[in-house]
Formats: structure tokens, C-alpha cells, sequence
């Protein structure tokens, strides 16, 4: 039977002359190295779409939706939680699995589905570094292909370890959202009361709310996450016993995304509050900073923009990992990166090749970005529910997990209703586009 990082760990500081002997002590060695997917998953997904995503909602009405964050944490975490604990079951990603249990016929759909919404996806990502960096004074002929050489260099030298490490350091600098929500001086109640009482805002239900809500659901909860958590527990080999520590990495990945989303739409509340008018959050920036004291004023105008790179700069990368690993997966190919470049050729290439692609449409002049970014996770929402579907059947198959491991009667109850609601709003998304006056 395969080692345990556990037991990986324990070898490793036995040779090094320490020894861990409280039980806490190796608890807390063991969550060290069964942390990193859950948080870089959750994480990753406040990406540039994300980002503008919040920020309009915040922009257009103000903390009226923040409760809507608050109603899909526990839908984050139960969705990746069933993903982790698959790909600890089986020791193989998403796309295989679809292969292996539903057919080529389905396989090939679900591929199709992923690599599409995943290359718009990237489009935004680079969108949001070209506005971002522009607003820094860079041309986007300079920054965007910089952006993707960085972004090739940063999965290239066959260390998933370092890359995960560096990926992390990426995640936790979103900490300064926070900082940057509260230099905008909130107010903490009325964004409280607003996280946990849903509310209707002025004017009611429209067109324009439906779009966003979705696009929010649709931004928060994304298909090439179930791919990309699942490759990533079967690439660190994640065993049964180290579950419980891949649940609450999930858990802290899905409540630090949340609270840092609402920062984000905090921050576009700040343009509602203030009757300022924005397209894109580079825009906001720009305008914050005419708004605010000086000193404070710059701060906010540079945190913002750099924090939109690193948003795209996260979500990139792991998008490009997701489509990378599914198709290497399907296909047969070494698809690890814990493989050099020589021994991967194929799975490294359609990671690059994904980057210069998105990277190069974006250099198409007059490009309607914002209008992009923010459709792309529209799509995302609708493409969704499909996805989630194969999990929920994948994770109801015993002869896979076995009766221990399987969907228990309240996990379907939960996961149906996730299901229900993504078809529902697929729905009504459709409804307002072939009857438009139906939200009027």
C-alpha cells in the first residue's frame, strides 16, 4: 500500500534527527503537508473575473448583495470537498474518471465544456493584467507577453512542490484586500446586517440583477475547479488518512475566499456610496484615488491594480493547470509536474500553448474587455451545472469509493439542491435573454 505523507514526513525528519512526538505536533505536520489545493483552489477562483465580477456588484448596488457570498460558502465547500475526496479515492483526475465511468461520448463533452470555458476564462485574465497594468503606465504590448512568459516559468522547472509554495505566497497576499477595504472606512455594520439578511435592492428584480447574481454564482463556483482540486490531490498522492486535512484546508480555502470577495465588493460599494461611475475596476481605481487624501489615495490606486494582476496571475496558472492535466489525462500523456519539460512535453505544451493563445486575443486593439470579463463568468454559471452533475454521479458510484467513502443520504440532499438551484438560474438567465421585458 502507498505511504502516507504522514509517514513521508515522519522519514523525512527521522533522517534529519528530529522527531515529532506530540500528538499535536503531528497533527499539525500533517495539515502542513496536506495544505495547499483547497486553498489555491478556492483562492484562485477570485480572479480577474471575479474581481471586476464584486466590484460591479458593489459598484451598481452598493452591499445589497453581499448576503449571496454568505449563501455560497457552504456550497464552495461541499462541492470541492466531494472533488478532494474523489480524487483521494481513485489517484486520478476529473476528466479520467468521466472517461473511465460514463464513455468516450461523455468524456469527450465534458472535455470540450472544460477546455472551452476555460480559454475565455484565460482571455478575461489577461484583459484584467492589460487594464491593470495600464493604469501603472505599462503598455499592454510590453506587460501581457511578459505576464505569459512569467506565467510559462512559473510551472516549468518540474517541482509541483515549489509551485505550490509560490502559489500559496500568492494566495495570502489577498490579505490585503482587507487592508484596502478599510482604508475606505466601510460601514462594518451595515455590511454585517447585509452579509447575513438578504435584501432586494432598489428597484427590484431587473434584467441587469439577474446578470449579475449569476455571474456571481458563476464566479464563485466555477467548473475547472472540480478538475484542477481533483489533479491536484491525485498530484501530491493524498491518501485516505490524510482526508480529514484536505477537508479543512478546503473549509479555510472556502471561508478566506468568501471574506475576501466581500473586501472586494466593499470596495465597489465605495463608488456607490460616492456616485462614482466605473467600467472596470482599473477605472475605480483611478477614481478612488482623486477621491481620497493623497498618500492614502495612491496606496489604494496601486494595491488595487496590483492586486488585479495577481488575482489574473492566480487564475491563470491554475486554470492552465486544469485544462493541461484533463487533456493530458485523457490522451495518455505524462501529465505531472513532477516531470521536467523533456518528459512532459505534451502537458507542459498545451499549458503554454493556452497562455500565448488568451494572451495574444487580448492584444486585439478595441477589445471590449470589461464586457468579456464579466459575460465569460456568465457562461461559466450556465456550463456548471453539467459539470457538478458528473461529480454527484461519480461520487454515488460504490463500486468506486466503497460504502465508507461514498455520498451519504445528506450529502445528496445537499448536492441535488445545489444542482436544482445552478439549473434554475440556468433558466431564468435564459428566459431574460428571449424575453427581456420579463424582469422590466
Amino acid at each position: 500500500m502507498s505511504t502516507t505523507i504522514q509517514e513521508i514526513h515522519k522519514t523525512e525528519n527521522t533522517n534529519k534527527g528530529v522527531r515529532v512526538r506530540s500528538g499535536w505536533q503531528r497533527n499539525v505536520v500533517a495539515f502542513l503537508m496536506a495544505f495547499g489545493p483547497g486553498l489555491i483552489v478556492m483562492e484562485a477562483d477570485n480572479d480577474a473575473g471575479a474581481v471586476s465580477t464584486y466590484m460591479q456588484a458593489g459598484g451598481q448596488y452598493g452591499l445589497h448583495l453581499l448576503w449571496t457570498l454568505l449563501l455560497l460558502m457552504p456550497i464552495c465547500y461541499f462541492t470541492q470537498e466531494m472533488v478532494a475526496r474523489l480524487g483521494i479515492a481513485t489517484g486520478k483526475g476529473h476528466a479520467a474518471m468521466i472517461y473511465e465511468r460514463f464513455g468516450k461520448w461523455w468524456g469527450r463533452f465534458s472535455l470540450i465544456d472544460l477546455l472551452a470555458v476555460n480559454f475565455l476564462t484565460l482571455i478575461t485574465e489577461f484583459a484584467a493584467i492589460s487594464l491593470a497594468m495600464s493604469g501603472l503606465g505599462v503598455s499592454p504590448v510590453i506587460s501581457v507577453p511578459l505576464a505569459a512568459v512569467a506565467l510559462i516559468a512559473l510551472v516549468a522547472s518540474g517541482s509541483y512542490r515549489r509551485w505550490e509554495r509560490i502559489v500559496v505566497c500568492l494566495c495570502l497576499l489577498d490579505l490585503a484586500w482587507f487592508v484596502t477595504a478599510a482604508l475606505l472606512h466601510p460601514q462594518w455594520h451595515d455590511a454585517l446586517h447585509n452579509a447575513i439578511v438578504p435584501s432586494i435592492p432598489k428597484g427590484g428584480i431587473t434584467g441587469d440583477l439577474v446578470f449579475l447574481v449569476i455571474g456571481i454564482v458563476g464566479t464563485t463556483i466555477a467548473p475547472w475547479q472540480l478538475f484542477f482540486q481533483q489533479s491536484c490531490v491525485a498530484e501530491k498522492r493524498l491518501r485516505f488518512s490524510d482526508l480529514k486535512w484536505a477537508r479543512l484546508d478546503t473549509l479555510i480555502g472556502a471561508v478566506f475566499t468568501v471574506c475576501v470577495a466581500g473586501a472586494m465588493m466593499l470596495v465597489g460599494a465605495f463608488a456607490y456610496n460616492h456616485g462614482i461611475a466605473f467600467t472596470d475596476p482599473a477605472q475605480l481605481a483611478e477614481a478612488i484615488a482623486k477621491v481620497l487624501p493623497a498618500r492614502t489615495g495612491t496606496f489604494v490606486h496601486h494595491a488595487l491594480l496590483l492586486l488585479m494582476v495577481n488575482a489574473a496571475v492566480l487564475g491563470t496558472t491554475a486554470i492552465s493547470l486544469a485544462s493541461s492535466w484533463a487533456y493530458g489525462e485523457v490522451v495518455g500523456w505524462e501529465h505531472s509536474m513532477h516531470k521536467k519539460i523533456t518528459e512532459a512535453p505534451g502537458f507542459y505544451g498545451v499549458y503554454a500553448a493556452c497562455i500565448f493563445a488568451a494572451a495574444g486575443i487580448v492584444l486585439i486593439p478595441r477589445l471590449p474587455l470589461q464586457l468579456v470579463i464579466v459575460s465569460v463568468q456568465v457562461f461559466a454559471g450556465l456550463m456548471l451545472p453539467s459539470a457538478i452533475i458528473f461529480l454527484q454521479l461519480l461520487l454515488n458510484d460504490r463500486a468506486l469509493l466503497g460504502d465508507e467513502w461514498v455520498n451519504k443520504p445528506w450529502n445528496n440532499w445537499i448536492n441535488w439542491t445545489i444542482v436544482g438551484v445552478l439549473f434554475a438560474l440556468s433558466i431564468v438567465l435564459a428566459a431574460q435573454v428571449l424575453l427581456p421585458s420579463l424582469f422590466r
